[in-house]
């Protein structure tokens, strides 16, 4: 499985959109930095998606993650491939690690190489559908949409498979 995390801001971009010549699309926004923050595991073989919203990406966000993990695949080996966000050294995971006796394993990507996690993918997919060229009076509206989102898309894991993993 891949994993990674993205936050999903409030102020919203345009992105491939038509306009006519000379009355180009203005999209209003906050001015302010709100957002949602969001944690998420993709079975490259299955299609399935684990996802939480959290109010910050810390060590103990990763962790409770981590956990929610284990729990949606209860037996069997796990590897998780991510970045190297300093939340996935954290010596706050060692004891939880060891607790899992070699049943979780972190596999870490090289620096600077986001084009190897197909989460990045799932990530520019919801931007792409639910947040460029709209505005969103609250983060609430957002997380509303972005959970429409996630959940419509759960219910076909082959399109997400077909989407964002490559076919052997």
């Amino acid at each position: 499985m891949f994993e990674d995390e993205s936050m999903i801001r409030d102020y919203q971009a345009l992105q491939h959109t038509w306009f006519a010549k000379g009355k180009q699309r203005i999209i209003k926004t906050t001015g302010k930095h709100r957002g949602v923050k969001l944690l998420a595991t993709l079975d490259y073989v299955t299609g399935e998606i684990v996802w939480q919203e959290d109010e910050e990406y810390t060590a103990e966000t990763f962790l409770s993650f981590l956990r929610k993990v284990v729990l949606a695949y209860p037996t069997g080996k796990i590897v998780l491939i991510l970045d190297n966000a300093r939340i996935h050294h954290a010596k706050l995971l060692e004891p939880f690690l060891k607790e899992m006796n070699g049943r979780l394993k972190l596999v870490f990507l090289p620096p600077y190489s986001p084009q190897l996690n197909i989460v990045e993918g799932l990530w520019k997919w919801l931007k792409s559908d639910v947040i460029n060229n709209v505005f969103y009076h609250t983060t609430t509206e957002i997380r509303k949409n972005v959970r429409a989102f996630i959940e419509n898309i759960m219910t076909d894991p082959i399109k997400i498979i077909d989407r964002l993993c490559i076919r052997l």
